[in-house]
């Protein structure tokens, strides 16, 4: 199974209201707003996207409105991992009803499971779908390491197309494999390995000047390193929280975080409002 899930895949941040429920309306808003802005496409409902202390019809809505909003505009990729394989297995019946272009499927954590149960849990995770599968290696959530010799067997079953890989330690061409950039740091080394691209999070902010990444290989190192201070400046939080107060502060109206992801304090912010104004997207507050 070949897929094209472009270069530059934002991990989008889910909208909240003032109650704390998801915002529809602003998450097409945020959905239109990205692609027109250097996205090829979206993941919806991973980390960064709070899937976590959603409901799974929260979720399934999400992906839905996700599949049905970007058909034809850019590419979709709906999280769908759980630690639990039924549950997993039931995220990824529903949402291959929805038909979004690709799952993320995370390996199980916090109980970290053997070697074979990774492997069991992924055959019965593939049975469940007809779509695409990006496997998630993040170590530093899951508490256990997809090596290359598991990623390698992983990649024969059906429908595992490729990893989001987070750990540049494992960074290498695997057999059978796509990988994206699981860090937005990493996107120049993975280009140079002759893989697609990344599923980043500063594209929020800088969709285009991360395209130019892909798009200009000579200037790929310095396009890259001025962004080194944002990566930075938005990893003084949780990026959930850091990529909310960013976009709000750019009037990109998209809520706080839940619990227990909490809303920027008053250092934080300024750290967020001062990188925004070195690069241009916010004025300066005695600027005019």
């Amino acid at each position: 199974m070949s897929v094209h899930l472009g270069a530059i895949l934002t991990a989008m941040v889910t909208p909240f209201d003032e109650r704390g429920r998801v915002d529809e309306a602003a998450a097409v808003r945020l959905m239109h707003h990205l692609a027109d802005h250097g996205s090829d496409g979206l993941v919806v409902c991973g980390t960064t996207g709070e899937a976590s202390t959603l409901s799974d019809e929260e979720q399934l809505r999400v992906i839905g409105l996700a599949a049905s909003e970007m058909r034809g505009r850019c590419r979709v990729v709906a999280g769908v991992g759980s630690n639990d394989t039924r549950h997993a297995v039931f995220l990824t019946e529903r949402a291959t009803h929805l038909r979004p272009d690709a799952l993320l499927s995370v390996n199980p954590y916090y109980n970290r499971p053997s070697r074979r149960g990774i492997i069991r849990h992924y055959e019965e995770v593939c049975r469940a779908t007809d779509l695409p599968i990006l496997l998630y290696n993040i170590p530093q959530r899951t508490a256990s390491n997809l090596d290359n010799d598991l990623l390698a067997e992983l990649a024969q079953l059906d429908n595992i197309v490729g990893v989001k890989q987070a750990n540049p330690a494992n960074l290498a061409k695997i057999d059978g494999l796509q990988i994206y950039a699981g860090n937005d740091d990493m996107l120049p080394d993975v280009l140079e390995l002759g893989e697609p691209g990344g599923v980043c999070v500063a594209s929020h902010l800088f969709g285009e000047e991360m395209h130019r990444i892909v798009d200009e290989p000579d200037r790929r190192r310095e396009i890259d390193e001025s962004l080194s201070d944002a990566y930075r400046d938005l990893a003084i939080a949780p990026l959930a929280s850091s990529i909310k107060a960013a976009l709000n502060m750019l009037g990109v109206e998209v809520g706080l975080p839940r619990l227990p992801y909490v809303e920027l304090d008053e250092h934080e912010s300024v750290v967020i409002r001062t990188m925004l104004e070195r690069h241009g997207l916010l004025q300066t507050a005695h600027s005019g």
